[in-house]
Parts: C-alpha cells; sequence; structure tokens
C-alpha cells in the first residue's frame, strides 16, 4: 500500500479516462489505424512494465511472474522474457485454459519458451528467495469473481509480504466500476496500458492499484481523436478555475453566499461550512441556524453574518443571497423542513447537503441550477436503492442521480464523481483516508458554496471545490499523516490552494 506521506499517484498521469468495455474493443480498430500490430502493443507493454521493475526494483534477483490464460499473461510472458535477457532469475507459473491462448498471447508463450525459459503449473510451489511478484493473472475483461486457480494465486500473492506489480489492473478489481466481487491482488504499483479506467480510480480501487502508473504504448495522439468517458481532477489543474483577482475588485463582486443549518447540537457543521466559504473566497457570508448558536459563531468567526433562522430571516436572507447552501447540521424537524422547502422555491444556484439531501428524497424535486453533495447513503435514499447498489456501479449512479434530480452531483467517496445533467463527468483523484471523519463534507459544502458565490457555473465550482477540498486533506496528510485528521485542519490550507497564481 502507498505510504500516506507519498503521493499516491504519478503527476504525469493523463487526465482522461476511458470506458475499460470501450478500450477493450477499440485496441484492435487503434492497431489497425496506427500500423502497430496487436503483438507490438503487447510488447511495448512488457517493455513499460519491465522498466517500472527495473527502476522501482532496482535490486531485486528474482522474480516471480504469474500468468493467466489471456492477453495480460500475454504481457507476463513477454515481460518474463526481457528479464530473463537482463540477467534476472524468473520463476514462471501460468494457468493453462480449455482453450487456446489468444494468438498474441501463444506468440509471447513461444518467445518465452524460445529464450530457455520454464512454464511452471499454477499449483507448483513457489521460490522461497522470490523477491518481486509480476501479476499477469486477470485483466480487464472481469465479469465474475476470481475462481480456482486464480483465487488461491490471489491469495498466495497479497501473503507472500513481497512487493507486486499488477499489469494492466490487479487480479481481481473490476475495470469499470473498482469494484470486487471476490479476491483481488492488493498491488504496490499498477501501471495501466493504453490509458486510464475509471476503475482504477474509484470505488475500492485505492484499497489494491497501490501507486498508479499508465503508459499510452505510443498511441497518445489516436486516443486524442475519441470522447473520454471522463476526466481525471487534481490540484494541477485548479489554475484553470481559479485566475487572479482584479486588483480593484470589492467584496460585493465575490459574491453573498447565504448559509442555513445548525439545528440545537449541531452548531459544528454550520461553523465549519461557513467558514470554509469564506476560507475558499466568498465575499459576505451570512448564517442563519438556531439563536443559541448566534454568540459562539461570532465569538469564534467575527466575519461571519449570523442570525437566527426563522421564516422572516430565511425570506430576507434569499433576497439578499446570490448563492444558498443548506443542510449542514439542518436536522429533519419542522424547523428544517419549513427551511427546505422555502428553498426548493428559490431560483438562484444553490448547494444542498446532508439533511436538505435526506428531506429532498422524500419530496423529489428537479432543478437546473443545484449541487447535490450526497455521500453513498445519502445517494441510496435519493434514488431508493441500497448502499451496495450506489457502489457497485458509482458512475451509472451519479447518472441516475442527475437525470432525476437535474444539476450536478458529487458522489462523495474515494474518488469523488462529478456529474452534469449535461452528460460532463470527472473523478476528483485527490483526497486520502484521513478525510473518514465527522465534518469533511460540511466543509466541502463551504469550499463549493464558496466558488459558486464567486461565479463559477455549477459545474465548476462542484470540480473545482473537490479538487480543493482533497487537495487541502492531501497537505495535512502530507505534514501530520491520516490519522487524526479534523475537518478544521483543513481550513486553513484552503487559501493557497484556491490562489493558485501563488505558485508561479
Amino acid at each position: 500500500m502507498t505510504n500516506q506521506r507519498e503521493k499516491r499517484n504519478e503527476a504525469s498521469l493523463p487526465h482522461s479516462v476511458f470506458s475499460a468495455d470501450w478500450l477493450r474493443k477499440a485496441e484492435r480498430q487503434a492497431a489497425q489505424e496506427t500500423g502497430i500490430s496487436l503483438f507490438t502493443l503487447m510488447q511495448r507493454a512488457a517493455k513499460a512494465a519491465f522498466l517500472l521493475a527495473q527502476r522501482e526494483f532496482p535490486h531485486t534477483q528474482h522474480w516471480l511472474i504469474l500468468c493467466g490464460h489471456g492477453n495480460n499473461g500475454g504481457d507476463g510472458f513477454e515481460m518474463a522474457r526481457l528479464a530473463k535477457s537482463a540477467g534476472i532469475r524468473v520463476t514462471l507459473l501460468a494457468v493453462e485454459g480449455s482453450k487456446p491462448l489468444p494468438e498474441e498471447a501463444e506468440m509471447a508463450r513461444t518467445g518465452w519458451l524460445k529464450s530457455g525459459g520454464e512454464i511452471n503449473s499454477a499449483d507448483s510451489a513457489w521460490p522461497h528467495d522470490a523477491d518481486l511478484i509480476i501479476d499477469g493473472l486477470l485483466g480487464t475483461g472481469l465479469s465474475s469473481a476470481p475462481r480456482a486457480p486464480y483465487d488461491g494465486l490471489i491469495d498466495a500473492t497479497n501473503s507472500a509480504s513481497l512487493p507486486v506489480i499488477s499489469l494492466d489492473i490487479p487480479s481481481g478489481l473490476d475495470a469499470q466500476t473498482g469494484q470486487t466481487a471476490g479476491k483481488a491482488v492488493h498491488a504496490t504499483y499498477t501501471v495501466s496500458f493504453i490509458a486510464l479506467k475509471p476503475g482504477l480510480l474509484t470505488g475500492q480501487a485505492r484499497d489494491y492499484t497501490g501507486k498508479l502508473h499508465c503508459d499510452a504504448l505510443g498511441l497518445q495522439s489516436w486516443l486524442g481523436g475519441h470522447l473520454a468517458v471522463l476526466q481525471r481532477l487534481d490540484a494541477s489543474q485548479l489554475g484553470t478555475w481559479l485566475h487572479p483577482r482584479r486588483p480593484c475588485s470589492h467584496k460585493g463582486e465575490h459574491g453573498r453566499l447565504l448559509v442555513v443549518g445548525g439545528d440545537i447540537g449541531f452548531a459544528g457543521a454550520i461553523r465549519m461550512a461557513s467558514e470554509a466559504a469564506l476560507r475558499t473566497g466568498a465575499g459576505l457570508v451570512r448564517v442563519l441556524t438556531h439563536k443559541e448558536h448566534a454568540g459562539p459563531l461570532l465569538t469564534a468567526r467575527p466575519e461571519l453574518m449570523v442570525q437566527e433562522l426563522t421564516a422572516a430571516s430565511l425570506d430576507e436572507g434569499l433576497e439578499w443571497a446570490d448563492v444558498l447552501v443548506i443542510g449542514p447540521g439542518l436536522g429533519q424537524k419542522e424547523w428544517g423542513k419549513q427551511a427546505v422547502d422555502r428553498a426548493a422555491k428559490w431560483d438562484k444556484p444553490a448547494l444542498w447537503d446532508a439533511d436538505a439531501l435526506n428531506l429532498l428524497a422524500i419530496n423529489p424535486g428537479k432543478r437546473q441550477n443545484r449541487v447535490l453533495t450526497p455521500h453513498p447513503g445519502e445517494a441510496a435514499r435519493l434514488l431508493g436503492c441500497s448502499v451496495k447498489e450506489i457502489e457497485s456501479d458509482r458512475l451509472l449512479s451519479a447518472q441516475k442521480l442527475t437525470e432525476r434530480y437535474g444539476g450536478v452531483v458529487v458522489l462523495k467517496g474515494a474518488g469523488s464523481l462529478i456529474a452534469s445533467e449535461h452528460g460532463e463527468m470527472a473523478l476528483a483523484d485527490v483526497g486520502n483516508a484521513g478525510m473518514a471523519s465527522g465534518g469533511m463534507g460540511d466543509v466541502l459544502s463551504g469550499i463549493i458554496g464558496g466558488l459558486l458565490a464567486q461565479k463559477l457555473n455549477i459545474y465548476d465550482a462542484a470540480c473545482a471545490g473537490s479538487v480543493v477540498h482533497g487537495a487541502a486533506a492531501d497537505e495535512i496528510a502530507h505534514r501530520q499523516g491520516t490519522r487524526g485528521m479534523l475537518a478544521t485542519d483543513l481550513l486553513a490550507v484552503i487559501a493557497p490552494l484556491v490562489n493558485p497564481d501563488l505558485k508561479k
């Protein structure tokens, strides 16, 4: 697994992510249109993985290479040949199948045997002195839980306490959804071939991929002529959304944001959301909350304007505001229900989170200028299904949410997805396990709300806000690790991220 102080992915990873199903079908077309044979592509894939192994594990002397009965195994055969030619000792175990190997994989197998290599059966004893495992068992065509002997080989790989490089995808991980129907390899490194697939970035992917690499195998130009299924977002792109301010700008130009929530006992949620909006650059932030929270909020953050939430103050606040954030700490009592009912009739940009989403699930409504930020449990309530169904295909779940509710949806999780009703989709490839703590969603709501107030459109605000949120958590993890991270820790590092011009 990746050390929490290291960057999870290479900065050079591509930002376009392609459907795994489409890539499998398009590989032959790519070879034909570029004049490159499929076997040449296999050779390039093996070389890319071989060079990665040499760079990251230069002192290893005995590689255990596991080959499945498909093209993923063909990559393994070819990698074994390269390693043997370089003087590395190789033990190769191969799974036999009832059908012939694909043509290119058979060519790689023949090349390995001609080089003097040996093929051991899948049930052979493992060498005691192997120091690196190459996982070429199952590729992106996986459609069910691994069966024998694959499941046993995956178990043995995970129990070996050796570094593992997975070819294209960790065996057992679904390349489209990032889910595991059964056992899956926990890789130290994964090198994806041709393009990134969604299942390497969302769902359960982070538990299995380790540090992710990608090699286009010389097909970059060809890929550029095709439509990606989603865009991978990271902190390097913040400058595309967030530009330096005009020197003579004033607070009125940066938006009036109304934040509604914070029932009795939930003052922290509204505090974190509203301060995050200020830190993101909203010009003016007004808070409507329970009257007992007004004094403590003003003491903690005097830059806020705080009032008791009543029917009159809500009407006045909505008349004043450019943007609304509703839901943090709101609760589902009559107090909160009335606020949501009034907000549903408001026609300016809004973000709904937390209990506003739970109330929306009871009385669904569709609108174009709204951002919803559900975690999987809230998403399940919004769609009337189980959390398991949401997580089984997060891309499809995000699309269903936009179809039913309109606007933009941020489906939170490891690899948060941002989807719009117009078909746009992105993935925030930032954040870490330290974010599994209370209040993180409130901070995200405030960040996105603050960007909406500064007149970013709802999709760009959701994308940029999700990146700022995760990148802030990555900065904290770099300083202190993931365990013990608090949502309020992020507040101090938001400002540098929303001013990307400072790095130039």
